[in-house]
């Protein structure tokens, strides 16, 4: 039997990164729709209500059973909304080795929730699970993903050439309309490793505890 991620939480100093659950459905519609979100990621578009109801309750937890990887949702600790999604995927348990996706929906951008998000995931996954490679592949116009990746002390290692599609215009609804233009772009790989988180200097900090780069 391959190896598998257990159904667990991960807590940060304002987020809690937590399994999937039916009641978000609404909100994960909601972030998918998003044009960025659109533009940027593979998820199937349009997403409506049902396939998010679908993903929370077959494709996730048979991604987690399998070993591919893991899908949380990202919640404030101060309001209990949703303000993101992280995915684990293509995970390789020969290497120690996972790629993170992330998103940020449209009503918390600004705050700084992705990149610390992905760093209490990168924590995680070193400290707990032992993992020895994390990496991220962002879209070449995509600034604001590029910036997350700099921003928790990801190392660029290249360029991965025409490797990707962008989506850019409306959606075909489900009883037609426009559909969505598609253009090839390139793709810049990232890693982190263990050894690339910086642990802050103040002695009083507690062990395991990371910062962000400026």
């Amino acid at each position: 039997m391959a190896a598998s991620f257990p159904e667990t939480a991960i807590s940060t100093e304002r987020l809690l990164l937590r399994p999937l659950e039916v009641g978000d459905a609404p909100a994960l519609a909601a972030l998918m729709a998003d044009e960025l979100v659109h533009a940027w990621t593979d998820f199937p578009q349009p997403f409506t209500e049902g396939r998010a109801d679908a993903w929370i309750r077959t494709l996730a937890p048979a991604h987690r059973a399998q070993g591919r990887g893991i899908t949380f949702t990202v919640t404030e600790h101060l309001t209990q909304r949703v303000v993101g999604a992280v995915e684990l995927r293509n995970t390789d348990w020969r290497l120690l080795s996972t790629e993170i996706c992330y998103v940020t929906a449209p009503w918390a951008r600004g705050e700084g929730y992705a990149p610390e998000a992905v760093l209490g995931v990168a924590q995680w996954l070193f400290e707990d699970r032992g993992f020895l490679r994390l990496e991220l592949r962002t879209a070449a116009g995509n600034t604001a993903a590029q910036q997350v990746a700099q921003k928790v002390g990801c190392i660029s290692e290249g360029v991965l050439r025409s490797a990707w599609i962008v989506r850019d215009g409306d959606v075909v609804g489900a009883r037609g309309g426009p559909a969505a233009v598609e253009s090839r772009s390139d793709l810049i790989l990232w890693s982190l490793l263990p050894e690339d988180m910086e642990v802050p200097p103040e002695r009083e900090a507690p062990a395991g505890h990371y910062v962000l780069r400026d």
